[in-house]
């Protein structure tokens, strides 16, 4: 890395806004754990209140997408920071109402809020972090969110698991067994509860990070004060001459550009149309590959491996430590390799895993074996397509238009996730294990194809020069 940046504030700061990530994979995953206990205090467990059951499972989904475009339509009026700090108040909210309901409705409402906070922190995090960081180490910095947003999934898996073990009820609790147990009634409420600590840390120090200096010179105008922050944010960021070198470019880019950007806009203009196309695609790939069936579904695809309830939890665990591992390698990988490479690597290696693990279902493998797989699986997307794609949708959009622009990429994300989760046990139901797994493998090739043909190299190129080779004066 080149010397006379300032990387403690750079960490600093990302790490402040990486928290809206940890938040996320805390809140997406916390609900698993509590769902045997919630459900039986809530009466929607057994058969006929499916639908109740996946409401409360995927109610959260709805608040993404709502979160979504919610930041696309007031990051670029209000500023990055501000948004972080909205998200930072209503993930703290869902804590602690989804801990405290006691109805099912204040319990679906405070998972929506939730929802809502995991859109706004998916879309705002990255951007935020990718607008202050240097060219040639923005792909790690970006990372970080991806790799708080796996802390967070495996501190709720652990958080779950110790939870459960502390008050553990029989294998074979009958209904009441388990509405009357510690875990029945109190232990499925910590479980939301610990999510609060985080969120009030977040919303702290969300108040003391800058605003972006990208958005400040874009909202600017006539406003010497807001050119004098961003140019004291760059330079505590790189020194004078970074801070003098990156403001005449940021301003070159926004020259003659209008300060609101809407849909009309970007469809009357072909070049934009194709690159939010192509960021549309990349998110929609990001969910449609198929890993987060995985984590979704994990008790079912476990059970069918042969696995028990304890077995189960355990692996689910382990799942996440590698998870981690694997995100770590991509962070220090990322601004080496490229984006570009590691796109095509994890693109291919989860259609192979993915043909190997349908045939140990289609011959009756089960056990260690498919544990193995699995874990191969969830390796090559944490090292590529998981953090990989946050940083090129962070990254390929123009300064004008990218909160308008990530925000329509990642509602089409959390729209696809909706899809694959209400989409897999239909699948799964008529194609089997096997087949179910070998229709993700193809999914994979179609995006290795895209991917090598669409997907430009980003690695090393300011944001302002990714937006010239992309769309020119568009």
């Amino acid at each position: 890395m080149e010397q006379g940046y300032n990387y403690r504030f750079i960490w600093m700061i990302s790490l402040v806004a990486a928290m809206g990530g940890l938040l996320f994979g805390y809140d997406w995953v916390v609900i698993g754990g509590a769902k045997p206990f919630y459900e039986v205090y809530f009466a929607i467990d057994g058969e006929d209140n499916a639908w109740a059951s996946g409401w409360a499972m995927s109610s959260a989904l709805v608040g993404c997408l709502f979160g979504a475009l919610l930041s696309g339509a007031i990051t670029d009026k209000i500023g990055r920071k501000k948004v972080l700090i909205l998200a930072a108040i209503l993930f703290t909210i869902s804590a602690i109402s989804s801990a405290l309901a006691a109805s099912f409705d204040i319990f679906i409402v405070a998972r929506i809020l939730g929802g809502i906070g995991i859109g706004i922190a998916s879309n705002v995090s990255p951007m935020y972090i990718s607008e202050m960081s240097p060219a040639k180490m923005r792909g790690r910095f970006v990372s970080i969110n991806q790799l708080t947003i796996v802390i967070g999934v495996l501190a709720a898996q652990v958080i779950n698991l110790l939870i459960y073990n502390s008050h553990p009820v029989e294998p074979e609790a009958s209904t009441e067994q388990l509405l009357n147990s510690w875990n029945g009634q109190f232990g499925w409420r910590w479980m939301f509860a610990v999510e609060t600590i985080p969120a009030l840390l977040f919303l702290v120090l969300a108040f003391v990070i800058p605003e972006s200096p990208r958005w400040l010179i874009k909202k600017a105008n006539t406003d010497h004060e807001k050119i004098k922050q961003a140019r004291r944010v760059l330079e505590k960021i790189g020194g004078n001459v970074y801070a003098e070198t990156e403001l005449v470019n940021i301003q070159k880019t926004l020259l003659n550009q209008t300060h609101t950007f809407g849909y009309k806009q970007v469809l009357n203009n072909p070049k934009l149309l194709k690159v939010l196309g192509l960021g549309i695609v990349l998110a929609v790939f990001q969910q449609w590959c198929g890993i987060n069936v995985i984590f979704n579904y994990a008790q079912e695809i476990f059970t069918a491996a042969g696995y028990d309830v304890s077995g189960t939890m355990f692996n689910i665990v382990i799942t996440g430590i590698v998870n981690l591992v694997f995100t770590l390698i991509a962070i220090n990988t990322v601004d080496r390799w490229g984006r570009r490479p590691l796109m095509l690597f994890g693109s291919a290696g989860l259609m192979v895993t993915y043909t190997i693990l349908g045939a140990c279902y289609y011959f009756g493998v089960t056990g260690s074996a498919v544990l193995v797989v699995l874990l191969a699986a969830i390796a090559f997307y944490a090292m590529t397509l998981a953090p990989i794609t946050w940083v090129l949708l962070s990254e390929i959009f123009p300064n004008h238009i990218r909160a308008f622009a990530m925000s329509i990429c990642v509602s089409a994300l959390w729209i696809a996730s909706l899809v694959l989760t209400l989409t897999f046990k239909p699948i799964n139901t008529a194609l089997g294990a096997a087949g179910s797994f070998w229709l993700y493998g193809a999914i994979c090739l179609i995006g290795f194809v895209f991917i090598k043909k669409h997907v430009p190299e980003t690695k090393d190129k300011s944001l302002e020069d990714i937006e010239k080779s992309l769309v020119g004066d568009a």
